[in-house]
């Protein structure tokens, strides 16, 4: 069996050091560029989409079982702005996707509220997501911790990320970004960042720096996310969310400042230094952390869950429109 590898530091963020994470098979390329993200990762379908029961897990280019939580690298190198993305949600799509954070390896699963597979409603003018939705590893917003600057401690997930480049991804694609600033969601008193950053390979991306730029290039996105935000619950009869620094995005030092932080709390949680709930810490490339499994374990793991269809739809349920007048 392979000896796992310790962390390897990589300007202020941390990757696994294992040779199969940077290794291609004999006669493949990653392409030009640091840029080709999913050269490294696949994933594998489990159960029906649209079932309580699907699950979508993560290998790496070596064939083994990962979790795309605590084994992919927050950061594709020492350049200060490459950013990992897993991508949960795509663009236009109603189905909320997620990181199964309790779950062993962290498959990304569709999320349920009392027995109920939960879908985003449409709110007029918007369909669905209104951008590739998805989640930075090795980050996590410690519930425990109050932030500074919102008054509010985390919400126990993995910082959250909003691609706002032209290409509409696909569930469990691992992107390259850079990142152009922040928004401050306050739900239900816990903080809840939202990152805004660029696909890397995106045609227009070399005109995208910092947070201005996006209402330079993209005018009106930024009001419509904070728009979205601020409304997409209130179909479920939820009051309307609110934010920190009354609503104002934040620009791109400001948010890999909370990027920084947020992956310092991830470490704490995966060297067992803080309490984590119910979150899984299951991981195969982190030798360090007390979590860590064999590859025969991960796969043991994934056996477990069925891959069988079962009564799932192979559809999203029927779309209905929300109008919210004043």
């Amino acid at each position: 069996m392979r000896a796992l590898l310790p962390l390897l530091r990589t300007g202020w963020g941390w990757r696994a050091g294992s040779p199969a994470a940077a290794r291609l098979p004999r006669g493949k390329s990653a392409g030009p560029g640091p840029h080709r993200a999913m050269a490294f990762y696949r994933t594998e379908e489990r159960g029906q989409p649209y079932s309580p029961d699907y699950r979508l897990f993560f290998k790496n280019v070596a064939g083994h079982y990962i979790s795309p939580f605590h084994d992919i690298p927050l950061k594709v190198d020492s350049t200060e702005n490459l950013f990992n993305m897993v991508v949960e949600v795509p663009r236009w799509t109603n189905a909320k996707m997620e990181i199964a954070t309790k779950e062993p390896l962290n498959p990304i699963k569709q999320d349920t509220k009392d027995g109920k597979l939960r879908y985003v409603a449409n709110i007029f003018p918007h369909k669905g997501y209104i951008w590739n939705y998805g989640a930075l590893p090795q980050t996590w917003e410690d519930p425990h911790r109050k932030d500074k600057s919102t008054d509010c401690c985390g919400d126990n997930d993995p910082i959250d990320i909003c691609e706002i480049g032209s290409k509409v991804l696909s569930c469990g694609e691992v992107i390259h970004v850079k990142i152009l600033g922040i928004l401050a969601l306050i739900d239900q008193g816990e903080t809840d960042w939202k990152i805004i950053a660029i696909n890397v390979n995106d045609p227009e991306a070399s005109k995208f720096q910092d947070i201005d730029d996006v209402k330079k290039y993209k005018p009106g996105y930024l009001e419509a996310t904070l728009n979205w935000f601020r409304f997409y619950k209130v179909p479920e009869g939820k009051p309307e969310n609110q934010f920190a620094f009354n609503g104002e995005f934040k620009n791109k030092a400001f948010a890999l400042e909370v990027i920084k932080s947020t992956h310092e709390c991830w470490k704490t949680l995966l060297m067992k230094k803080c309490d984590g709930g119910a979150i899984n810490c299951t991981n195969v490339q982190v030798c360090d952390s007390p979590f860590h499994c064999t590859q025969e374990e991960a796969r043991s793991i994934v056996e477990l869950v069925s891959s069988s269809p079962n009564k799932g739809r192979n559809k999203e349920e029927e779309q209905v429109w929300h109008f919210l007048g004043k």
